[in-house]
C-alpha cells in the first residue's frame, strides 16, 4: 500500500487523492520552481508578470464557470473553487458557506467554479458533465443550484454514496427539464467529447496547483487555508479575507 500523505486531514474538507498524484504535483511544482528561477508558483513578484499570468491563467480559464462576476470597472477580487458535486464537504461548504458568500458578495467578487472530482464519488464524473452541459446553454448557475438543492437525493443514501449512473442520469434530466434546457441538447452535450475535456483540463489545472482534495479554494491566487474548527469559523475567516482584499 502506497504511502499516505502526512499532513492531517482537515474535518472540513473531503478526501484527497491517491499518494501518486500528491508526488506527481509535487515534481510539477518542483520543476516550475526551477524553470521560472526559484519562485514558487503563488509567490510572484513585480519582476515576473508573466508568471502571475500563466498562474491566472490556469486558475481562470476563458471558458470558466462564474457564480459571480464582479464589474471590470469595479476592483478585481477573485475567488476559485475546486468541487467535487458528489463530496460531502463540498456540499456542506455550499449549504454554509459558499451559498451566501454567492450571494452576500454577488456583485462585489467573481466567484468562479472548476470540477474536480474524485475516484471515490462514482457519480462525480457525471453531475460535473452535467453542471458543463447545462453552462452551454446559458445555465451553468442553475444546474450547480440544484445539484446542491437536491444533493441528497441523488449523491447518498444513508450513510453510503449513490453509485447508480442509470438513475442520477434521469435525475439529472429532471433536473434539466426544471430549469428550462433543451433536453435533447442536453442528453447530447453531457456525453459529448467537449464536455468530457473541460472536465479533464479542469482536473489537470487543479494538479498543476496542487489541488488534492475538496473543496479547495483559492483567493487572488493564494490558496485559501481554513483555519477553524467549525463552517462559522471558516466563514468569518473568509469573508474577512474578502473584505481585506476589496479594501485593498
Amino acid at each position: 500500500m502506497p504511502a499516505q500523505s502526512r499532513r492531517p486531514p482537515n474535518p472540513l474538507t473531503g478526501p484527497r487523492r491517491p499518494s501518486l498524484n500528491v508526488v506527481l504535483t509535487a515534481v510539477v511544482v518542483v520543476l516550475a520552481a526551477v524553470i521560472f528561477g526559484g519562485i514558487l508558483i503563488f509567490g510572484g513578484d513585480d519582476e515576473k508578470p508573466a508568471d502571475q499570468a500563466a498562474v491566472s491563467k490556469t486558475l481562470v480559464p476563458d471558458d470558466a464557470n462564474a457564480l459571480t462576476q464582479a464589474p471590470a470597472d469595479g476592483r478585481q477580487v477573485t475567488l476559485v473553487e475546486f468541487l467535487d458535486y458528489q463530496c460531502p464537504a463540498c456540499a456542506a461548504f455550499y449549504q454554509n458557506v459558499t451559498s451566501k458568500i454567492e450571494k452576500d458578495y454577488a456583485d462585489r467578487i467573481t466567484f468562479v467554479t472548476r470540477n474536480f472530482p474524485l475516484d471515490s464519488h462514482p457519480l462525480a464524473q457525471l453531475a460535473a458533465r452535467a453542471a458543463e452541459a447545462a453552462a452551454k446553454q446559458d445555465k451553468y448557475v442553475e444546474m450547480y443550484t440544484q445539484l446542491y438543492q437536491n444533493w441528497n437525493d441523488w449523491a447518498v443514501q444513508g450513510d453510503s454514496v449513490r453509485s447508480d449512473v442509470r438513475a442520477a442520469t434521469r435525475q439529472f434530466e429532471g433536473y434539466a427539464k426544471a430549469i428550462g434546457l433543451d433536453i435533447k441538447q442536453f442528453r447530447a452535450d453531457i456525453d459529448s467529447a467537449e464536455v468530457r475535456k473541460k472536465v479533464q483540463r479542469d482536473m489537470a489545472d487543479g494538479e498543476k496547483l496542487g489541488v488534492d482534495s475538496t473543496p479547495t479554494f483559492f483567493l487572488n491566487g493564494e490558496r485559501f487555508e481554513p483555519e477553524g474548527d467549525s463552517f462559522a469559523d471558516v466563514e468569518r475567516q473568509l469573508r474577512a479575507e474578502l473584505d481585506e482584499a476589496l479594501d485593498q
